[in-house]
């Protein structure tokens, strides 16, 4: 049973840091792309940032330069380290994976989210 399991979401000021962590369990994590979507109220769930197993990543241009996702495979777990927080970054962010791919459209598996919110 493939399980994806978020953590550290939190409140926290504009301008602040907050990191994400996800621990999979129950997959292969190296064969897997690993990343984060985010959902806002209202709005459609959108990629943030993802890693291939090969450690390239991809971001959206909204968190280009603020975010970073980093992978450790010894651990299983992927991470989005989060900077310079803004209120339209304001989401429920879900951990996702998906095997053996470039780009991570259409995860194989997803997480349960975690709240993040940014105060103005």
């Amino acid at each position: 049973q493939v399980q994806l399991v978020e953590s550290g979401g939190g409140l926290v000021q504009a301008g602040g840091s907050l990191r994400l962590s996800c621990a999979a369990s129950g997959l292969t994590f190296g064969g897997y792309t690993m990343g984060w979507y985010r959902q806002a109220p209202g709005k459609q769930r959108e990629l943030v940032a993802s890693i291939t197993s090969g450690g390239s990543t991809n971001y959206a241009d909204s968190v280009k330069g603020r975010f970073t996702i980093s992978r450790d495979n010894a651990n299983d777990t992927v991470y989005l380290q989060m900077r310079s927080l803004k209120p339209e970054d304001t989401a429920v962010y879900y951990c996702a994976a998906k095997w053996a791919t470039i780009l991570l459209r259409n995860p194989d598996y997803w997480g349960q989210g975690a709240q993040v919110s940014v105060s103005s």
